[in-house]
């Protein structure tokens, strides 16, 4: 399920802010998943919190990530020779205008 969300972002979704803080807090709701409760002195149960996971995996960020991997991608394209079909869409510039909106109502 993590490589679907990777391959999802990496390829097709724009990252905005919006995009990247929803991932940020999917993030963290798997590491909590993935690293579970911590019991606290007194013996109670307690979910994880931010700055425990932080220690725990350093500065891995899936954000950071994408972006690192997306820009390796580029930089690959860019490396292909002229005829290739991902360097042609790259350097694709379209022509014309569309309108902007939803159609009208017919």
């Amino acid at each position: 399920m993590w490589s679907f969300y990777l391959f999802t972002f990496k390829h097709f979704i724009n990252l905005t802010n919006r995009n990247e803080q929803q991932l940020r807090i999917f993030e963290w709701k798997i590491l909590r998943i993935i690293f579970g409760p911590v019991q606290d002195e007194n013996g109670i149960w307690r979910i994880r919190k931010n700055h425990e996971l932080n220690e725990l995996i350093g500065s891995a960020d899936i954000v950071r990530f994408i972006k690192s991997r997306r820009m390796a991608w580029l930089g690959h394209v860019m490396r292909m020779d002229g005829g290739g079909m991902p360097r042609r869409i790259l350097e694709w510039k379209p022509i014309g205008s569309r309108i902007r909106g939803r159609p009208r109502k017919r």
